[in-house]
């Protein structure tokens, strides 16, 4: 994939104290990625914003 697609999301608090955010993303989004439950990101900014990217296994 290697279209852009912008969208607005809500960070959420895990709620364990470690700082960390919880994002829900459209399953749109996460279907046009190919994505699935358990599935890793990579989380960079670029230009201001963040953008994820699908971590595919080359030993899958």
């Amino acid at each position: 994939m290697n279209e852009f697609v912008q969208t607005t999301v809500k960070c959420q608090d895990s709620g364990d104290g470690s700082g960390d955010v919880i994002i829900d993303l459209p399953s749109e989004l996460l279907a046009s990625m190919n994505l699935n439950l358990g599935d890793s990101l990579s989380i960079e900014l670029v230009n201001g914003a963040i953008v994820l990217r699908p971590i595919r296994d080359a030993n899958v």
